[in-house]
């Protein structure tokens, strides 16, 4: 009886030190077959198939959720946010993750003033940048509201209308009064995100993957 009990208890702790490490395995970030994983405080961007911080794998992701394999069992994951382990309330500051591109870049897509927009992520770019095409859509006026001057770019020096966004967001991250140029003609082919937005969050790169969280 006596070893009975004794491998009825070990079975008890091995499970709920089993149950405590499955706890500590948070998915913070979701795409098409690829999830970023957060394991005791280690992040990482895992696709499908690979092998993760803990010997975590990911079985499945998409926008959904995610099916990770931990110690041999497979269980679904939803998008969590990061949280300390001993329960306590505390602020949830929003938090976006974007995976880097094969092409080495970040992409997002966010709106401005509710107005789906492409973003390339361009920590060299002082503001939002976007070409004439890109502002009339989303219904920017900036030859009356933009002040008119001339910027440098890479290929040399454009004209350009300084203007204020009333709103740019990007996942959960929304920042008001967001300085922005758009530049004569067809500037730039793709809508930059600069620091502008940048410098009002927090953001920082871990293993392919660019994490902007909102400062309050």
């Amino acid at each position: 009886m006596r070893v009975r009990e004794l491998l009825a208890t070990v079975g008890l702790l091995l499970l709920a030190m089993s149950s405590q490490a499955a706890e500590q395995v948070q998915v913070v970030g979701l795409f098409p077959g690829a999830a970023v994983v957060n394991v005791d405080g280690q992040r990482k961007l895992v696709k499908v198939g690979q092998t993760g911080p803990g010997g975590v794998q990911v079985v499945s992701a998409d926008s959904r959720g995610a099916v990770l394999r931990v110690n041999g069992v497979e269980r679904a994951y939803s998008l969590s946010r990061d949280a300390g382990s001993s329960g306590a309330s505390a602020p949830v500051k929003a938090q976006t993750s974007i995976a880097r591109g094969a092409d080495g870049h970040y992409r997002v897509v966010g709106s401005v003033g509710g107005h789906s927009v492409a973003f390339l992520v361009d920590t060299g770019a002082t503001s939002i940048a976007l070409n004439e095409t890109q502002a009339r859509r989303l219904g920017v006026d900036f030859r009356v509201q933009g002040e008119p001057m001339i910027v440098n770019l890479a290929k040399g020096t454009a004209r350009a209308w300084r203007i204020k966004l009333p709103q740019v967001k990007v996942g959960p991250l929304e920042v008001l009064g967001v300085e922005a140029f758009v530049l004569e003609g067809e500037g730039t082919s793709d809508a930059l995100l600069g620091m502008s937005f940048l410098n009002r969050v927090r953001w920082h790169e871990d293993q392919g993957v660019l994490v902007l969280e909102s400062k309050f």
